[in-house]
């Protein structure tokens, strides 16, 4: 199966510097996300002394409003123009994070005030997600999206990289609560950015609009689809996975083998070295391989990255099979996302791509919510070591549904014929 360069509701020529604008405007919010991947977990466990509950709550909570609202942000995000949503989102999430801080200093930050504003940034995010997964085609010919798509993540692995030996040494220096004003002005500056994108996003105006027909007409494209609706599942069960992975992570790394903030911000950017390297070849694997067998390839790298997990919780071993493994992770991720989100933006119509993609998104991070609920409970009942082996055999669950879909063994996606 592949997919032509045909239009569908793909944009004229817009300026180079529109998508110039909204790449820089992903970099650094990029790297304020990165240095709050160290922050917020020092704040937690460290500060805050959460319990492995509490843990799987705070990873928990600004995921929820994805079950409450990804539908309706969805609908709305085709029915309104994407540029004002990506801005105003944006403002949110700066305000959000940016209480944090004012609570520590004021000595009033709870754990529950810290579940409230992370619901908070988790809402304005549904929105914000929905919109920039569904405006990038309006920026770039559709033949190009997964090269578009390998750009960003290139840029957000090398946040990923540099950013979290940024936050450690800044969670070192200043204290975990300020770290996380870096995310908050960077979220300030991604809507300025966004703000000053020239585009043309005509907005087509029908009296007979229905909220409950379009969730369901966006429901049925994800879902009914041959190859989308496979690969959504095995998603939604990868992200349901990742969701216990990195909430016993967080616990294994700067509980049981005593990491600190630096040494744990190192840890997470081996993973982000490893996904710029992905991102850098994810086209060409996706051209030499095919769109979904990349995908697929990608996915079965899961399971052996958190078996050296597993082995290093099971033996004791140190750190050295943790990196390894967070650098498999890394890897996978790279090559795998640039081609996925290429797929669903070049064969979802541009009509239709809000809907999808945040029905699509809502269902990954309730699955990642749930992933940290069962993660924190598990931890407290089992144990770290037994927890990580259900982690792996999730990840090996996810890739076996996406090797057994025949459609997306053979989706390509042509590239430009000029």
């Amino acid at each position: 199966m592949s997919v032509p360069d045909e239009d569908r509701g793909a944009p004229g020529p817009v300026p180079r510097s529109s998508f110039a604008r909204y790449w820089a405007a992903a970099a650094i919010s990029s790297f304020g996300t990165a240095v709050s991947a160290v922050a917020m977990p020092v704040l937690v466990v460290q500060l805050l002394a959460a319990t492995p509950a509490e843990v799987g709550i705070v990873n928990a909570a600004q995921f929820v409003p994805y079950a409450v609202l990804g539908l309706i942000a969805g609908a709305y995000t085709d029915r309104w123009r994407r540029r004002p949503i990506l801005v105003w989102s944006s403002i949110g999430r700066a305000v959000s994070l940016g209480a944090i801080p004012v609570l520590w200093l004021t000595g009033m930050l709870e754990i529950w005030m810290l579940v409230v504003l992370l619901l908070l940034f988790g809402s304005f995010s549904v929105f914000g997600f929905a919109a920039t997964q569904s405006f990038l085609p309006r920026l770039v010919p559709r033949s190009r999206l997964v090269v578009a798509n390998a750009r960003l993540d290139q840029t957000d692995a090398a946040a990923q990289t540099v950013g979290p030996a940024l936050g450690g040494g800044l969670v070192g220096l200043l204290g975990a609560p300020i770290a996380l004003l870096v995310d908050a002005v960077s979220y300030l500056v991604d809507a300025l950015l966004n703000g000053s994108i020239r585009v043309d996003e005509p907005r087509e105006r029908r009296p007979d609009r229905n909220l409950l027909r379009e969730i369901r007409e966006g429901l049925r494209w994800a879902y009914a689809h041959p190859t989308l609706g496979p690969l959504a599942v095995s998603t939604h069960v990868w992200f349901f996975a990742n969701g216990i992975a990195f909430t016993v992570l967080s616990l294994l790394a700067l509980r049981s083998l005593g990491f600190t903030a630096f040494t744990f911000g190192l840890l997470l950017a081996v993973s982000g070295s490893a996904a710029l390297l992905g991102a850098t070849f994810a086209a060409r694997l996706g051209s030499w391989l095919g769109t979904g067998p990349a995908i697929i390839v990608a996915r079965a790298a899961y399971p052996i990255a958190w078996l050296l997990v597993a082995a290093t919780a099971w033996l004791s071993a140190g750190p050295v099979l943790l990196y390894m493994a967070l650098a498999i992770h890394g890897l996978a991720a790279g090559v795998e996302n640039a081609n996925e989100m290429g797929l669903r933006q070049a064969v979802t119509p541009d009509a239709l791509l809000g809907r999808v993609n945040a029905n699509i998104r809502s269902a990954n991070r309730t699955a990642a919510a749930l992933g940290a609920l069962a993660g924190g409970a598990a931890v407290g009942l089992v144990g770290d070591q037994w927890t990580l082996v259900a982690v792996m055999v999730v990840f090996a669950v996810a890739a076996l549904i996406a090797v057994l879909s025949p459609p997306l063994r053979e989706m390509r996606i042509l590239p430009d014929s000029d």
